[in-house]
């Protein structure tokens, strides 16, 4: 919408048949001006300074230098601060938006596409990195090694994450679970890795001048996997795979859930709280999880919507394994963003 990535915060303004505004202050008009399409308005064009000298409240001065410049009726995303939207239910309607917002974002224009699939690119390159490691290592009394010391979950991070920040993307809470950890869908995992058992590595970076996301997940075993793994692996690959090939304009995202559900029915996993114990799949845009949804609740799928395909199963005592690739919906069906090796066994 705006395309300006800042920590300082501005309002937008979006009216119909009009050209988004963005308020900001003084001091980053220049850059607002220079990286966003939209019409910039300082504070002081939006008459803030004057609005203070009568009412010395910041927030209810901030809620009457919106009302002037939205009008009588505002439609405001679930997320506004409580405090601004009741300052501004004193000079308009102030409307939570029951999604409208989160729609519109959902469809992804070619720009932004584009910039997914570019932080997907860099996002490969860091996982491999972390497979790279894991596939050259040692093993010793069944941990791996790697220059004669142990490789942890730690340091398979830092290599993915000083590779990220080459390429100007960062990333947290990224996933590098082994063992029993990896029965848990999203323990982070820490220590020693482990040969012969499940690693689940799930890094969903975000591009630091643009905003956007990608997320993807490999499981990996160094070693020969139980054959409860490799069974569990199997059915995953050929579940994830079917749920892709269901994917196209109009068919709900819980139909693509269900398929998925009635599949590891089929062959004899459920979907509780152990087996497959989540969504399919969710949104990648500005936020790493955002519409649509692909799980009970899902609706209908659209052109430009950029989703994730995540099977993954679970279970305590044995492990879990789980597979993720990103794409868009296209008049065609899924078009994959991940081009990534999909080998369980290093």
């Amino acid at each position: 919408m705006t395309q300006l990535w800042t920590t300082n915060p501005f309002v937008v303004v979006r009216k119909d048949g009009e050209k988004n505004t963005i308020i900001i202050s003084q001091m980053e008009v220049g850059r607002a001006s220079r990286e966003s399409p939209a019409a910039v308005m300082t504070r002081a064009e939006a008459h803030l300074p004057e609005i203070l000298k009568k009412e010395k409240d910041p927030l209810r001065a901030t809620a009457k230098m919106i009302a002037g410049q939205a009008g009588k009726k505002i439609l405001v995303p679930p997320q506004f601060p409580v405090g601004l939207a009741r300052a501004l239910e004193k000079h308009c309607t102030v409307i939570v938006d029951s999604g409208t917002i989160l729609s519109m974002r959902a469809e992804k224009s070619r720009v932004e596409i584009a910039a997914i699939r570019r932080v997907q690119k860099v996002t490969e390159t860091a996982l491999g990195l972390g497979v790279d490691l894991i596939r050259k290592s040692t093993v010793k009394k069944g941990i791996l090694h790697r220059k004669g010391k142990p490789l942890t979950s730690e340091d398979i991070r830092f290599a993915m994450h000083s590779q990220l920040l080459s390429c100007g993307c960062t990333a947290v809470d990224t996933i590098v679970a082994c063992g029993e950890d990896t029965a848990i869908p999203h323990a982070t995992g820490s220590g020693p890795l482990h040969a012969d058992e499940p690693i689940i590595i799930d890094l969903f970076p975000v591009e630091e001048a643009g905003g956007y996301y990608s997320d993807m997940t490999r499981t990996v075993v160094k070693g020969e996997p139980s054959n409860e793994i490799r069974e569990m692996y199997d059915t995953l690959y050929t579940a994830k795979h079917l749920a892709t090939s269901l994917i196209k304009p109009g068919v709900p995202g819980a139909d693509v859930y269900q398929a998925v559900v009635d599949f590891f029915k089929d062959h004899g996993y459920e979907s509780d709280t152990r087996g497959f114990t989540h969504n399919l799949g969710h949104g990648v845009g500005l936020q790493v999880h955002e519409l649509p949804t692909v799980g009970p609740a899902g609706k209908e799928l659209r052109p430009g919507n950029v989703i994730t395909i995540e099977p993954g199963l679970y279970y305590p005592g044995t492990g879990g394994v789980r597979l993720e690739d990103m794409g868009a919906v296209t008049a065609k069906g899924f078009s994959n963003f991940t081009h990534f090796s999909e080998e369980l066994v290093l």
